[in-house]
């Protein structure tokens, strides 16, 4: 007869023996885990001088990206001035208005960065109850303000 010292070694053994088959066969059978990709990457500490580096610089470019991105003061009253050259009328008391016909002209007129901002999502989205469907073209530069 066993001790009890020797069956808790001989399910202490079972037990180990097991669940390492259990943890290797669910390694082999997700192997898509090692395919993840990584998202998360540790800040660099003080005595890592080059990564320091290589992380300020590529903050600064993709802000030097973003920047360019944006529409400038130009840009943006050329956008006005199309946007009021193609509005549709009647007026609603003292605001302009344009529809989607005259919305995407603009959009091919004004140019590549403003683009982005003529689909149909976004005039959909700034859509209100117009009788002739139509949006404001107030509102619509304030959104393109705001985005841009």
């Amino acid at each position: 007869k066993k001790s009890e010292q020797e069956l808790k070694d001989e399910e202490m053994e079972l037990f180990t023996k097991y669940y390492m088959e259990w943890k290797g066969g669910r390694k082999s059978s997700n192997a898509s885990y090692t395919n993840i990709p990584r998202f998360y990457y540790r800040l660099p500490a003080e005595d890592e001088i080059l990564l320091q580096k290589l992380r300020e610089e590529s903050r600064a470019v993709f802000l030097q990206r973003k920047s360019r991105e944006l529409l400038d003061n130009e840009e943006l009253q050329n956008l006005w001035f199309l946007l009021d050259k193609h509005q549709t009328s009647p007026m609603i008391g003292e605001e302009a208005m344009i529809n989607y016909e005259n919305f995407l002209k603009v959009g091919e007129k004004a140019g590549s960065k403003c683009k982005q901002f003529f689909t149909a999502k976004i005039f959909a989205k700034l859509l209100h109850n117009d009788p002739y469907g139509r949006i404001s073209i107030m509102q619509f530069f304030n959104y393109v303000m705001r985005k841009g």
